[in-house]
């Protein structure tokens, strides 16, 4: 049951928003009594927390399920860009921003994990494009692994409106592309932008 409650938790925070989602909502939602969710969570606080870590982990299983497919690695983080837009189209507004807005403390947490475990992801991504010959040789991968968080980040933390965020993401990855890619990347870059 605790599963069910973080997974229709995580799925309305980030459909209808973290701040007008209530514990009534969810217990409506589900079908069953706000005792029933307190019996797992103390508040709404530790609710969103725990939902928020638990979408976290699924975005990282899901990056490394595209990982393993084996696509060229432009082509995978075009992969990785369309999950995200499928995963976060039905919001109206942006979660992360919402999440820094209404709860700084849990925002600031995740963001921690996430500069982590998606740092590993961006750096084997520039390691392996390096040696299949579409980024330059003589990037600085810690450096460029800074930018482009800077670059998606910034998008998500302020950016309200979510309908935005795809696009700005397409721009953003487009820019960091060009920026380290060999003309053998730009071909796949311009393919991938065509698709």
């Amino acid at each position: 049951m605790r599963e069910k409650i973080l997974h229709k938790a995580g799925e309305m925070f980030l459909n209808l928003g973290y701040k007008s989602v209530t514990m009534d909502d969810i217990a409506s939602e589900m079908g069953v009594s706000k005792k029933t969710i307190y019996k797992y969570f103390d508040n709404k606080l530790s609710l969103v927390e725990e939902a928020t870590i638990a979408m976290h982990e699924s975005c990282l299983t899901m990056i490394n399920m595209i990982v393993g497919q084996g696509h060229n690695t432009i082509k995978e983080n075009f992969e990785v860009k369309k999950m995200f837009k499928e995963m976060f189209q039905t919001a109206d507004s942006s979660p992360v921003y919402q999440l820094k807005k209404y709860y700084p403390r849990i925002h600031e947490k995740v963001m921690k994990k996430e500069m982590v475990a998606f740092s590993a992801c961006i750096r084997s991504n520039l390691q392996r494009g390096i040696a299949e010959g579409y980024y330059r040789n003589e990037i600085n991968i810690e450096l460029y692994i800074q930018f482009y968080f800077s670059l998606v980040f910034s998008i998500h933390e302020s950016t309200v409106e979510n309908y935005k965020i795809p696009e700005l993401e397409r721009e953003a990855l487009e820019y960091h592309t060009r920026a380290i890619a060999t003309e053998k990347g730009i071909k796949e870059l311009e393919k991938q932008l065509q698709s």
